[in-house]
């Protein structure tokens, strides 16, 4: 998809997902939501969905697509790194991403977002892959840590 293309797509979407947001304040309902929307409005993502720590491990929480991974090995994989530096990171080919937790044999791509609550402590990721090398980049960077961040600040859509 073309990057004016997918801008406009996400600007859509981005609006569709605040206006249903506002209908609750439960954390676990806005990542299903969010979960669903771009699951199904978004063709190239293979696998869609949040982990979250618990009990001081990254665990699986609302998601859409092939079966996942339950619990990820600690400080393994593009979700623990995205966690531990508290920052974006988009990966074009996961066989060459040293760590990298293969889940499902044919997620090629992945972007992880990291998710802050409204202190500013981060409590999880959410996580997206593609059958497709180099799926993702700085479009959807920008709109998805956008989206990511609805979850916990709803007040930034102006609703």
């Amino acid at each position: 998809m073309d990057k004016k293309k997918k801008e406009r797509r996400y600007s859509r979407i981005y609006d569709q997902i605040a206006g249903l947001l506002n209908k609750t304040e439960d954390r676990m309902a806005r990542m299903a939501t969010i979960t669903a929307v771009l699951h199904q409005k978004m063709e190239y993502f293979f696998w869609t969905g949040f982990y979250t720590i618990r009990n001081n491990e990254m665990t699986v929480m609302s998601y859409q697509g092939p079966v996942a991974c339950q619990i990820l090995a600690r400080d393994s994989g593009v979700c623990w790194a995205a966690y531990n530096q508290k920052e974006t990171v988009i990966v074009e080919d996961v066989e060459q991403f040293p760590g990298h937790i293969a889940c499902d044999s044919r997620s090629k791509s992945e972007i992880v977002i990291p998710l802050f609550d409204n202190t500013g402590a981060i409590y999880g990721v959410f996580d997206i892959d593609s059958t497709e090398l180099s799926s993702f980049d700085e479009v959807d960077k920008h709109w998805l840590e956008k989206i990511a961040c609805l979850i916990d600040h709803p007040e930034e859509t102006g609703l």
